[in-house]
């Protein structure tokens, strides 16, 4: 059941297996991830910080490696509107489509837990990828540390 301490589950995708993990702990592999991609490779500083310590986490896995993560949390006291942070796919599993199973795995769980909309803080970079997905840019540009970012909701249900 996704929504348990930990949930794995496989998907095929071309010939090779993916297998996704869904937990409430930030796991050393999502951390690797982590800082791989937005610590070495984009030159962020702050990736950490006290909301890991009550988000889902989602590792996703091809042939066994970590390749993908992602986080949801809420901090809306109803529950309702969740924020999807922290989407990150290493290098070499760019054009794999592991962004969007990392993606679908945390809109799975944002439903699993009562879900109406879901927000995220896309790098204008993504805006496209997300886009496809279904979410939708608000407001204007503002910087996350010196990377360009845009709010955007994808709406599951009307409140």
């Amino acid at each position: 059941m996704i929504g348990a301490d930990t949930d794995t589950g496989q998907k095929e995708r071309g010939c090779r297996m993916q297998n996704v993990i869904v937990t409430r702990y930030v796991t050393q592999e999502a951390k690797d991830i982590r800082i791989a991609v937005f610590m070495q490779e984009q030159g962020f500083e702050n990736e950490f910080d006290d909301i890991d310590a009550r988000a889902f986490h989602v590792v996703v896995y091809r042939d066994g490696e970590p390749l993908g993560t992602g986080r949801l949390f809420t901090d809306d006291p109803l529950r309702r509107c969740w924020t999807v942070g922290r989407v990150a796919v290493l290098p070499k599993a760019r054009k794999l489509h592991l962004g969007w199973a990392v993606l679908t795995a945390l809109e799975e769980q944002a439903k699993a837990v009562g879900a109406y909309r879901i927000g995220l803080s896309a790098q204008c970079q993504a805006r496209p990828f997300y886009e496809k997905c279904g979410y939708t840019a608000m407001g204007d540009i503002y910087m996350d540390e010196h990377c360009p970012h845009i709010h955007m909701e994808k709406v599951f249900r009307q409140e």
